[in-house]
């Protein structure tokens, strides 16, 4: 098992980061010169064919078969041409446009999880600092009650420490002692 102050260090040095669709595609295809092209060229394919523009093309292009489909009063032909070419090629960018909706969705949704995962992180690194600072300043404090006794410190005894760090919040915490214990000094 890890080290409980390995773990806070490694906790304290870690930085979140943003992993968006377009930084896999080294993943997909690989980071050589001939991946680098196969990738772009897909990109390229596939942001051309996932258009609706393309989805328009292809509509009219297979509405050019229609007609003779009809005509021909072949209910094979009919069923054929609408499952291979009305919706082969017409929902194909469609599809596509909408997956390219979706990635668009995602990483935005993960833009804005980054941007709150940096803010929580940085607090949260805050608010452990100030928690130790808190610890040693109680424990100065159990220390000092412990030494003048329960009586001096008027009943004050800290048991466990909880967190902050600095000599004038030291003193800052002695005046509140002082403020709310008046006979003890």
């Amino acid at each position: 098992m890890e080290d409980k102050i390995a773990v806070i260090h490694r906790s304290r040095m870690h930085k979140p980061r943003l992993v968006l669709s377009h930084h896999v595609h080294k993943h997909v295809h690989g980071e050589g010169p001939i991946h680098l092209f196969n990738t772009r060229l897909a990109v390229k394919i596939t942001r051309t064919v996932g258009s609706m523009w393309c989805a328009y093309a292809f509509a009219l292009l297979a509405l050019i078969s229609l007609p003779s489909a009809v005509k021909s009063h072949d209910p094979i032909i009919i069923v054929g041409w609408v499952a291979q070419t009305c919706l082969q090629l017409v929902l194909l960018p469609i599809i596509i446009v909408g997956q390219n909706v979706q990635a668009a969705a995602s990483d935005a949704r993960a833009e804005s999880d980054h941007e709150t995962l940096v803010s929580v992180h940085a607090l949260t690194s805050e608010v452990h600092q100030i928690q130790e600072q808190q610890s040693e300043i109680l424990e100065i404090l159990a220390e000092r009650t412990r030494a003048q006794g329960p009586a001096q410190a008027g009943g004050l005894i800290i048991t466990r420490p909880i967190g902050l760090n600095k000599i004038n919040d030291i003193n800052r915490i002695e005046y509140t002692l002082q403020q709310t214990f008046p006979d003890a000094h």
